[in-house]
């Protein structure tokens, strides 16, 4: 299979190197020439660190280096039978480039996009032949991370979406069918981890290090809320939740924060800037953690509760089935496990009462339970 790959970015030029590992002739494009010589050499460093450290033979590491051919011409992509896209969010920028590409390429070839934040069907509708475009979405890094997101558009065919699910499987990869719809999975679902914490520091319930230690130690996620708020950078994560929030329509329940924005707005962009809700200097001294017990678990049920609703909510509207809902929350973020086992673990009647309890608190529609979780807990059912 030859395989395209547009940009070539920390994402492009590690789809470019997954794709090559399973053994496809990639054609690596973009318009900058001291881009591509970057990300060459950078794939050579990669590969001379997996033979160091014995995860790739010698032969090995240079077949992956060689399947990848590097261009600055986009008739370099003729001949392709898949072609995945990863340059700039901007939807007038894409439409461009998939209207000249589909003009090289063979009617057969697939198009994909590695788009997290815009509309698969929107992208799709500047084809001649629209059903042969879906969304394919890796995460960063992508040779590391294993879930990849598919999402057919509303013109996508049958057979386009089960070539392209076969060709990501093939590549080793743990794969989800998505509805097309804002966030898709994971950065739908994942929005209450970070914007329930900032909200219990906002109103005093526990500082950000309280937090964090009890969502890592007691919940056992591999990093608390800040922390991975601040590797992310809050340029990044404030955005993904300020388009969430617009797209679905200004609805509460992703409803930004001005805590993250002044960060933003100030600079402070996490370890990347040296500075965010830690500060990450040479001998800078962050907060000690309050290790209460009791506090701790109910900082756990709550931000738990909240990811459970909004994985409930995703299965309630069809964006996925509760399976893939799991997977993707386990294989792209990480999270120890899956919410609607987890739900089913913890009793769908005790997440519930926890819904309930925070909305006859504090009457925002962030708070309102999903329909599915309160339909199956009233009946002591489970997801699973």
């Amino acid at each position: 299979m030859k395989v395209g790959v547009i940009g070539c970015g920390t994402m492009g030029s590690g789809i470019a190197q997954v794709a090559s590992t399973a053994n496809c002739e990639v054609v690596l494009y973009d318009l900058n020439e001291g881009a591509l010589e970057k990300s060459k050499v950078a794939l050579a460093k990669v590969m001379a660190r997996l033979v160091e450290k014995g995860r790739q033979t010698d032969d090995g590491a240079k077949a992956i280096q060689e399947r990848i051919t590097y261009s600055t011409t986009l008739d370099a992509l003729k001949g392709a039978d898949f072609v995945i896209e990863a340059i700039v969010e901007n939807l007038e920028i894409k439409h461009k480039l998939f209207q000249s590409l589909e003009a090289l390429v063979s009617k057969d070839c697939i198009i994909a996009s590695n788009t997290s934040s815009l509309s698969i069907t929107s992208l799709a509708a500047c084809l001649q032949q629209p059903e042969r475009f879906i969304g394919v979405h890796f995460f960063n890094p992508a040779p590391l991370m294993k879930l990849v997101e598919i999402i057919p558009a509303v013109q996508t065919s049958a057979e386009v979406l089960e070539k392209t699910k076969n060709t990501i499987d093939a590549w080793k990869k743990v794969t989800v069918t998505v509805k097309d719809t804002p966030g898709f999975i994971v950065n739908k679902v994942a929005r209450p981890f970070y914007s329930e914490a900032i909200k219990m520091v906002e109103e005093g319930t526990a500082d950000v290090a309280t937090i964090d230690w009890a969502m890592r130690e007691l919940g056992g996620f591999r990093m608390g809320p800040f922390e991975l708020m601040d590797f992310i950078g809050h340029d990044v994560n404030y955005i993904v939740t300020e388009t969430v929030f617009k797209a679905f329509y200004y609805d509460g329940r992703y409803k930004p924060s001005f805590t993250q924005k002044r960060l933003s707005e100030a600079g402070y962009l996490g370890r990347k800037s040296g500075r965010g809700f830690y500060n990450y200097a040479d001998g800078a001294t962050n907060p000690e953690p309050i290790k209460d017990q009791v506090l701790g678990e109910y900082i756990v049920n709550r931000i738990v509760a909240m990811l459970i609703n909004e994985a409930a909510d995703t299965l309630h509207v069809n964006i996925a089935c509760a399976k893939d809902i799991d997977l993707a929350m386990q294989n792209g973020v990480n999270y120890p496990k899956g919410l609607l086992a987890w739900a089913d673990e913890k009793g769908l009647p005790c997440c519930v009462s926890v819904m309930d309890e925070l909305f006859d608190e504090y009457h925002e529609e962030r708070y309102r339970c999903s329909p599915i979780l309160r339909k199956l807990g009233k009946n002591n059912s489970t997801f699973f």
